[in-house]
């Protein structure tokens, strides 16, 4: 008998089981992490708010990166410390859709902005005559709105078409939901060639982010090998970012090759882990790597400690 969630609104979340028998370790040390990545993050988005000094595009790119890590990691720790507690990982189908929403957007959110961060470093240092003319606050304002709808808008029509599909299964062997585990969800006879069309033209458009990063590198190394001056700019500036890149990168090609070619035999704690390395590595490393890396946040930071220390 198949169950159909025209009548259930409710999802269970399979994925925790296995680790029932350590939960009470789970909770505390992803409580402590969770807390650690809000303090970090936050910590700079309010050094680089309330410091005029920092209201340069670069920092302000970093803010977003810092703000949008608190929006996607809210979107998964609540509800996972609380399914940690509860016998029962149950979801209502409204609130999955909600973080399924909440993980692509923060996701295709990070890789925008990183984007954004490439253009801007691309400008810096291979264009710096025209740099202040071309990046102006009124031109970052756009890029940072663009790095925020696009996502939003995509996904807001992925979910919404996927909430019109009629389930035949109600289990999801994740720690959290996404779309495309929601589409298998759906009835046999459920047409789901508008969601994959819209999941095709979304790949797409992150893909194209990706080679118009690659580009930028390859016009920064050009120009970085010829100049000494450009070579310090870019050990300063690009290697904090490119190591944010290549973290994010990796964990996403890693989820996407095991959502794509994963074992079921696969042990489920590893299938978790890989499933959230998106949410655990970039956000805990994003605001270390800057913070130690960006000469002014860490001259800003040592202020403030030796400040308190006083």
């Amino acid at each position: 008998i198949m169950d159909n969630v025209s009548v259930v609104r409710t999802l269970t979340l399979t994925g925790i089981n296995e680790t029932m028998d350590y939960r009470t370790t789970i909770f505390s040390v992803t409580l402590v992490y969770y807390c650690v990545i809000l303090f970090l993050n936050i910590s700079l988005i309010v050094i680089i708010v309330l410091d005029e000094n920092l209201h340069e595009p670069m920092y302000v790119l970093l803010c977003c990166v810092c703000i949008n890590a608190v929006y996607g990691t809210t979107g998964f720790y609540p509800k996972f410390l609380l399914d940690l507690l509860s016998f029962a990982q149950e979801i209502s189908y409204e609130w999955c859709l909600f973080q399924a929403f909440v993980m692509y957007s923060f996701a295709c959110g990070e890789l925008s902005i990183l984007a954004v961060m490439a253009y801007d470093r691309y400008l810096a240092i291979c264009r710096p005559l025209h740099y202040h003319s071309l990046m102006t606050k009124r031109r970052l304002s756009q890029l940072v709105s663009f790095s925020w709808l696009t996502p939003f808008c995509v996904y807001s029509v992925s979910i919404l078409l996927t909430s019109r599909l009629e389930l035949c299964r109600l289990k999801i062997k994740r720690l959290f939901c996404m779309n495309w585990i929601i589409v298998q969800l759906a009835c046999p006879h459920s047409d789901t060639l508008s969601n994959n069309v819209v999941s095709y033209a979304t790949m797409f458009l992150y893909v194209s982010h990706g080679f118009f990063i690659i580009w930028t590198y390859i016009h920064l190394v050009r120009v970085c090998a010829t100049s000494k001056d450009d070579r310090v700019k870019f050990m300063q500036t690009c290697v904090p970012h490119l190591v944010s890149l290549i973290t994010f990168l990796t964990v996403i090609v890693f989820d996407l090759m095991y959502m794509r070619y994963g074992s079921a035999d696969m042990p489920q704690s590893l299938q978790n882990f890989i499933a959230i390395e998106f949410l655990l590595i970039p956000p805990m490393m994003n605001p270390l790597i800057y913070g130690f890396k960006l000469t002014k946040i860490r001259n800003r930071i040592l202020s403030l400690v030796y400040l308190r220390a006083q």
